[in-house]
């Protein structure tokens, strides 16, 4: 058969960039494997996200709630419900991305692909021809070669998401986004959560500030962390785990009854006869694509997780769309500037554009505005008093550069600054931009004011 475009992956930036080829007129075939929507929709972003949600809300009810003079006795929890809710809201995106690849009139095709040609595929033995053809497999977890994953006792993402029972103690190689959120939702449930983290702060892709001041806001929730912690071996005995590890010169060791492998993740590459085709990787072991998203074989395109960049879904769905219309002739642009990044804890943390960190790193001249939501009057009716908005603006033109949320509903909060970033705006276009009173949205204003020296309620 043959198609005009071909996709291998029917993740977040597979299903999009088959879409929208679709929709540009072009015919169009996805090839997956496994379950549509790939990672993010059925091992990641949208069953932690599920779980968080149910995790935080029993959380409420023993500490939340009774600030605000509602007491609640004698309540508990249905794992195994909380499990099937996750499970169905799963299912119900499957069903939906089969449908609007139905209405769209995108072929599915079930299975491995491999490429034999720079036009050509191979699934389950069927031969698939495409002027076009777009990588999108995604992204696997890196493992440590003396912890065999299994799934069941040393979990990555995949296995925790589906844990039978809530673990007494679960240990945590690996204090990042994947790990903090995953931790969180078993630390409301009973368990006992603790983190080995290599690096000497959690959540290092954060701005550091908001990394410094997010790590006792969840060490308050119950949260324990081993910083600059070497992990360097394992004992897997038949009641617990133990993970050996080095801190400050001295060797220490840490027992749980189930380990979360959180130390990353690698392109997914693997069987898809690259090498056969020409395709050249990068010293990381990413497909290298050029400003097109063209591989070094001009027919075939790469985006995702497989290519340069950070590893989030909406990053692999901006590049789906762009390579898509690249193809039909259009001349789209991906502002990167613009991607946020998010972390579901509560308080949530957010960021866009540049760190300070950065900013310093490419010497640059800036200004910077702080404003804590424990002054923001929303925030005060809420409880949500925890945190505070960064920006940070060139010093010459204050343009913004970047913004950064520690705080409740910042996942939320942050569109408002990558749009900002996207169109170029100054702080003073933020600060002098109405915003609804009461709401957490004046935070961001208000640190734009603060940037100018002009806060008024600090």
């Amino acid at each position: 058969m043959n198609y005009e475009v071909l996709v291998i992956g029917s993740g977040p930036g597979g299903y999009v960039a088959a879409i929208r080829a679709a929709q540009l007129g072009l015919k169009t075939a996805c090839v997956e494997k496994g379950l549509l929507g790939g990672t993010c929709l059925n091992i990641g972003c949208i069953p932690s996200k599920a779980l968080l949600h149910s995790s935080e809300l029993y959380s409420a009810l023993g500490h939340t709630y009774a600030i605000h003079g509602i007491e609640v006795q004698g309540a508990r929890f249905d794992f195994g419900k909380m499990m099937e809710r996750k499970k169905g809201i799963v299912k119900s995106f499957n069903q939906g991305i089969a449908a609007l690849f139905k209405k769209n009139g995108v072929t599915l095709y079930p299975g491995s692909a491999q490429l034999t040609s720079p036009t050509s595929v191979k699934v389950l033995g069927e031969e698939l021809t495409a002027a076009s053809i777009i990588l999108a497999t995604g992204s696997l977890p890196i493992d440590l070669p003396f912890l065999p994953i299994d799934e069941e006792r040393i979990v990555t993402s995949t296995g925790a998401l589906s844990l039978p029972k809530v673990p007494k103690r679960l240990l945590i190689i690996g204090a990042g986004i994947i790990g903090v959120e995953l931790g969180s939702v078993y630390k409301r449930l009973g368990s006992e959560v603790v983190f080995l983290e290599f690096l000497d702060r959690i959540c290092p892709t954060l701005d550091g500030s908001l990394s410094k001041a997010f790590q006792p806001l969840l060490e308050k929730q119950g949260l324990v962390f081993h910083l600059s912690a070497k992990v360097t071996g394992a004992k897997i005995e038949k009641e617990e785990i133990r993970i050996l590890y080095e801190q400050q010169g001295a060797s220490h060791q840490l027992s749980g009854d189930v380990v979360l492998v959180s130390i990353g993740r690698r392109p997914y590459t693997q069987g898809l006869g690259l090498e056969k085709v020409g395709i050249q990787l990068t010293e990381k072991g990413q497909i290298a694509i050029n400003g097109r998203f063209q591989t070094s074989v001009p027919t075939i395109y790469a985006i995702g997780d497989v290519v340069d960049g950070p590893m989030l879904a909406h990053k692999a769905s901006e590049e789906g769309v762009a390579v898509a219309e690249l193809i039909a002739g259009l001349h789209p642009t991906v502002h990167y500037m613009a991607i946020p990044s998010v972390v579901y804890t509560n308080p949530e943390a957010a960021g866009v554009g540049l760190t300070e960190e950065e900013t310093k790193k490419l010497q640059l001249q800036t200004k910077i505005g702080l404003f804590p939501f424990k002054t923001n009057s929303r925030a005060k009716c809420t409880g949500e008093e925890e945190g505070m908005v960064k920006m940070i603006a060139d010093a010459q033109s204050d343009r913004l550069l970047g913004v950064h949320i520690l705080g409740s509903h910042a996942s939320e909060l942050i569109g408002e600054a990558a749009l900002a970033l996207q169109k170029g705006a100054t702080a003073l276009d933020i600060a002098t931009t109405p915003h609804a009173h009461p709401t957490l949205s004046e935070a961001l204003k208000e640190a734009a004011l603060a940037l100018h020296g002009r806060a008024i309620h600090r």
